[in-house]
Formats: structure tokens, C-alpha cells, sequence
């Protein structure tokens, strides 16, 4: 139900439509549908129709009432009291002047139940994935963030932050590279604080709004040794983010001339996206001669 609905956003959906998809009937689909979203098809539906909008709105020259059809709103009026409802400001408000929203993030029901339900056993054996690597300069710049309590890995994160938080940071404006879960050093860590957060980084000269329950850090220059896995299949995301993080243990970095510096820099990993294969980087510097 969830890929028929990312597939069709643009068109009308109706129960009978999503309960087709599912091989179930309509009342079983609206049951199983909120017992595993949180929300009803039709609040889903809602949700993610006005954060698509919402993107669009800051995409140039734009008009809303072409937003608000592409998002299968009726009448531009709809769409406004639909996006000040879930967003607190109107969509000309929001489109003249842009400020961090909670867009919605649709998180999919099939990787979070092979989260949770995996036993705990040795992944089934395949073949090993190649993995490219490549070295990164990143400038002085700046780190817009959410810290949570005692978080090591993102779904610790989640139960302690939330994980709403990725589509506040895909909602801000000026930043320099998608948000990203970072690993932060020991510096960087404050007392009682997380060392997994998740944010997004902007230029040092970041003038911007910083949404309520982040803060802005400064972040030193510094080399990063990028590991990024082939495509795979979304339900192996789990295999693939294992085969990266193998791949940085056995990895020797003086053959390349640097070594490891994980107290100079955060190391990061962007969300998982099957498509473009598990994307890692380290922090490194070179080798004193």
C-alpha cells in the first residue's frame, strides 16, 4: 500500500485502490494500514501530498494553485487550509520566505518490521559487494543538529529524538550536502548528550533560521574517506550498511597516505537509498613524514 500510494501521489486513491494492492479487503487494509503507520491511508495520503508541495513551493517561479493540483488539492483554497493546518503558516507565507518545516517522511513499514524482527544470527552468507572508496575535502562549515541522550546508532537515536527529525532537516533552506546521521567526536560530544545525531550541514556563513530543539555547531576543515557499496535491494539495507562498515575495518589508509582521524571530524552516513548503494565516510588526515 505504501509503494502504491509513492507511485500514484500525483493521482486520485481510493481504499478500494489500496486494498487491490494489498490482496486484502477494504476494511482488513484501513485496519493493518493505521495499526502499522500510526495514521489512516487518507491522513497519509494528506501528510505526504503537502510536504510534496511544500518542496515545490520553494523550487522557483512557481504558482500555488499549480502546486495545489499536482498534490490532487481540488481548489487552491483547500490546499491552503490544508498546509496551515500541518505546517502552522500559509503556503505563500511559507513559498516568499522559507523556514525549517516538519515535512512528513514516510517511513516504510517493511524495513522497520526487518529491523525489529530479525533474529539475532548470523546474516545469511552472499557474495561480498564491491565498494568503492574516494577522498573528500570539506571546508569550515557549520553542523545544524538534534542531539539525543545516550544514542551510539540511528534507531537508538529514533527512540530517544524521534525519527521526524529527518524531515525537519530536509525542510531547511542553504544547506551544502543532504542531512546525514554523524557520529561525533569526542569534543564535539556535550555532557549527558548523545554521540549519534542526526543533522545537516550548511556554509560557516549560515545566516538562516535554526529550527526549535537544535543547535548550530562549527565544524573544521578536514578529509573524509568516502565508502560507498553497489545498488541493492531495499529489504537489504541491513547486509549492505554491514558490508561497508567490514569494509572501513579492514581498510588500511596508509596505503593511500593518510590515517584514521576520528577525533578531528564527525564520521557521517547518509540515509540508506538501494538505488545509489550505502554511502560512509571517515575522518582521515595525512601521514606525518
Amino acid at each position: 500500500m505504501q509503494d502504491h500510494i509513492r507511485e500514484h501521489i500525483g493521482d486520485a486513491i481510493t481504499l478500494k485502490d489500496l486494498s487491490e494492492a494489498a490482496n486484502y479487503s477494504e476494511s482488513h487494509s484501513l485496519r493493518i494500514f493505521k495499526e502499522l503507520t500510526g495514521s489512516t491511508p487518507f491522513e497519509y495520503i494528506r501528510r505526504y501530498r503537502l510536504t510534496h508541495g511544500a518542496k515545490r513551493l520553494t523550487g522557483g517561479n512557481i504558482r500555488i494553485a499549480d502546486v495545489a493540483s499536482s498534490a490532487a488539492f481540488d481548489t487552491h483554497e483547500g490546499f491552503t487550509r490544508a498546509f496551515s493546518k500541518e505546517f502552522g503558516l500559509s503556503p505563500e507565507a511559507y513559498k516568499s520566505a522559507p523556514v525549517p518545516l516538519k515535512f512528513f517522511i514516510p517511513y516504510s513499514v517493511l524495513i522497520r518490521h526487518l529491523v525489529y524482527n530479525r533474529e539475532d544470527k548470523e546474516m545469511e552468507k552472499k557474495e561480498k559487494q564491491t565498494v568503492f572508496t574516494y577522498v573528500i575535502e570539506r571546508p569550515e562549515r557549520k553542523l545544524i543538529m538534534k542531539r539525543g541522550v545516550r544514542a551510539k546508532e540511528y534507531f537508538g537515536y529514533c527512540e530517544e529524538a524521534g525519527c521526524d527529525v529527518w524531515g525537519i532537516l530536509e525542510s531547511i533552506k542553504g544547506t551544502t550536502y543532504e542531512p546525514a546521521g554523524f557520529w561525533l567526536p569526542e569534543k564535539l560530544i556535550r555532557k549527558g548528550t548523545s554521540q549519534y545525531v542526526l543533522g545537516v550541514e550548511v556554509p560557516s556563513g549560515y545566516k538562516g533560521a535554526v529550527p526549535d530543539g537544535f543547535e548550530m555547531i562549527d565544524l573544521d576543515a578536514c578529509r573524509l574517506m568516502v565508502f560507498q557499496g553497489e545498488p541493492y535491494d531495499d529489504s537489504d539495507f541491513d547486509q549492505a550498511i554491514k558490508d561497508i562498515w567490514d569494509a572501513i575495518d579492514k581498510f588500511d589508509p596508509s596505503f593511500r597516505g593518510f590515517e584514521w582521524a576520528d577525533a578531528d571530524a564527525p564520521r557521517f552516513q547518509y540515509m540508506p537509498v538501494g538505488g545509489r548503494g550505502y554511502i560512509e565516510a571517515r575522518p582521515i588526515r595525512p601521514l606525518k613524514k
